[in-house]
């Protein structure tokens, strides 16, 4: 981690010596989603949480509340694999982007961010997605597949995927013809769902596609 931050032959003892640490020794990490730029969570940073961040390519932060060092999702599964660490321009904030594993906040909430306390702007676009493919493979593993629309599709294979696919295609497009402006954002909610459990059968992840476009518009 620490090379690819900082290039060949920087220890993270190094990175670290840049940054100015509080008077209590730790120093505010701000944790974004680096797929969809979504504020996941914010916590607290040691020299030796940052060090490990850094070293082992995964967050670990510093509990105030129980005095200790701990690893995101070292009991939840819901893990944060580091793409970079950044120090803002007075070097006593960190901002890290991460790849997310399940959820960020220990309510079950995506981003510990979810308590709106004034009218705000609309999520990022296509926050919503990452949201959908979770529930998508949660349903797919569901032990009851007649309980669940989405594991009933899955069973009955790609090809079923593939034409539902095509079917809300095709609803999207007449919508749009027929200047129906409200079912066209209806019909293209169904479309992405279709296609989020279309990916889930093909083997693809929401990231891929990110990525892609990510790609494309550098």
């Amino acid at each position: 981690m620490a090379d690819a931050a900082a290039g060949p032959g920087v220890a993270a003892s190094e990175l670290v010596g840049r940054v100015r640490f509080g008077a209590d020794g730790l120093v505010p990490a701000v944790v974004q989603d680096a797929g969809d730029g979504r504020v996941l969570t914010q916590a607290w940073m040691s020299r030796e949480s940052l060090e490990r961040t850094l070293e082992r390519g995964e967050t670990w932060f510093w509990s105030r509340s129980r005095q200790e060092l701990w690893r995101k999702g070292a009991t939840s599964g819901n893990t944060q694999a580091v793409r970079a660490v950044i120090l803002d321009c007075d070097g006593d904030s960190l901002l890290v982007l991460v790849d997310q594993t399940g959820v960020a906040c220990h309510t079950g909430a995506p981003s510990c961010f979810h308590q709106p306390l004034t009218p705000g702007p609309a999520p990022a676009p296509f926050a919503a997605l990452p949201d959908l493919e979770r529930i998508v493979a949660e349903r797919a593993e569901a032990a009851d597949p007649d309980a669940s629309y989405t594991a009933r599709l899955l069973a009955k294979g790609i090809d079923t995927v593939c034409k539902k696919v095509g079917e809300e295609a095709t609803e999207v497009v007449l919508a749009a013809k027929g200047r129906e402006r409200e079912q066209v954002v209806y019909e293209s909610a169904d479309l992405l769902y279709h296609l989020a459990v279309l990916w889930r059968e093909a083997g693809v992840g929401f990231d891929e596609v990110a990525a892609e476009l990510g790609r494309r518009r550098s």
